[in-house]
């Protein structure tokens, strides 16, 4: 389906991790839909001119060559991806002219414990000082990001005339599915960009990859490797694998934060997931994949990962209940959401 109008992207082409990957996997879902303009901004946030590597392979694929830093952005709906990006700066930059304004909120708006995840007003300002549109709107990606988007809204209240969509701008996990291991073994890994606000403390690191795993596989552990790792880990910097050899030595993905930190969604669970592994996560972020990721405390990861070694057929029964779970985050999934959200002004912008 093609429909009339202009659409337009913005945003920090630079990000690393899940909101690079997020933004690349739905310019190629939309592409039978229309051809947008993207909008690259050069915040303070990042260094260079590189786009993150899953976005500058979507922009070859697509013929896709990004406007960088322009003074005025033009289109029917604007689509403007993670406002954090503005949280370095004092003003936007550039003008946004445009009948809808839809900002995707990647970051959650508030952190456990209730604290603001980063400067959530000044960032929305920017934006809402810069745009010129007849309705400007927040769009969240997933139950728990929509829960911090309500609760910092109630506590601080959205800028005027600001509304919060209805549906979910989901994550689009349309992966390749590996089956599961019919034998699977104590092998666990993580994964996720470096940062300390990616890691939970030590000693919940030590439970849940013990000495007495067969393999504790971490990537993206170049802090680890800067200070010193235990002897018992097997640690790789931040893209130091290949993902599809990095799954090939793991059978359980344990995935645990710093308490002060909550994923808005949780991208590589879901590519756990298709690749074929058990994964295992914190309840709130599991609770966004339904029932495809345990939900669990730290202490108890190794009685999970026990009960699922000695009964294989119930291993291989939960990965394929929850890869099916994932066919709510398809490419087809979000093309329907997405027509039924931008409507008659799918397109192409100026």
């Amino acid at each position: 389906m093609t429909v009339s109008g202009r659409i337009a992207y913005v945003l920090d082409p630079r990000f690393p991790g899940g909101t690079s990957s997020a933004v690349a996997e739905e310019l190629r879902a939309i592409a039978p839909l229309c051809r947008p303009a993207v909008h690259a901004v050069s915040s303070r946030m990042f260094a260079g001119r590189d786009p993150a590597p899953p976005l500058a392979a979507a922009f070859e694929a697509l013929g896709i060559d990004p406007v960088w830093d322009a003074g005025t952005i033009s289109a029917d709906t604007v689509i403007l991806h993670n406002p954090s990006f503005l949280k370095f700066q004092p003003d936007f930059g550039a003008r946004i002219l445009c009948r809808h304004l839809i900002v995707v909120t990647h970051e959650n708006f508030l952190r456990p414990g209730g604290q603001e995840a980063f400067d959530t007003a000044g960032c929305l300002g920017q934006i809402d000082r810069a745009t010129l549109a007849l309705r400007k709107s927040l769009a969240p990606i997933s139950a728990h990001n929509r829960a911090t988007v309500a609760a910092w809204g109630d506590r601080f209240g959205l800028p005027p005339g600001w509304d919060v969509l209805a549906e979910d701008w989901f994550n689009i996990c349309d992966l390749p599915m590996t089956p599961p291991t019919v034998a699977p073994r104590d092998r666990r890994g993580r994964h996720s960009r470096p940062g300390f606000e990616k890691f939970p403390p030590p000693d919940t690191l030590d439970l849940c990859f013990p000495r007495h795993a067969e393999a504790n596989v971490i990537l993206g552990a170049d802090l680890m490797i800067a200070q010193g790792a235990p002897a018992h880990w097997q640690v790789y910097p931040f893209r130091g694998l290949d993902l599809a050899r990095y799954f090939g030595m793991i059978d359980f993905m344990v995935y645990f934060t710093a308490p002060t930190w909550q994923e808005s969604f949780g991208r590589v669970l879901a590519e756990a997931i298709a690749a074929g592994k058990v994964a295992i996560s914190d309840p709130a972020t599991a609770a966004g994949f339904g029932g495809g990721v345990i939900g669990a405390r730290p202490g108890e990861v190794d009685g999970i990962i026990r009960a699922f070694v000695e009964d294989p057929a119930r291993y291989t029964g939960h990965v394929r209940a929850a890869q099916a779970a994932l066919a709510g985050f398809s490419a087809a999934a979000f093309r329907a959401r997405f027509t039924g959200l931008v409507g008659a002004r799918i397109g192409a912008a100026a």
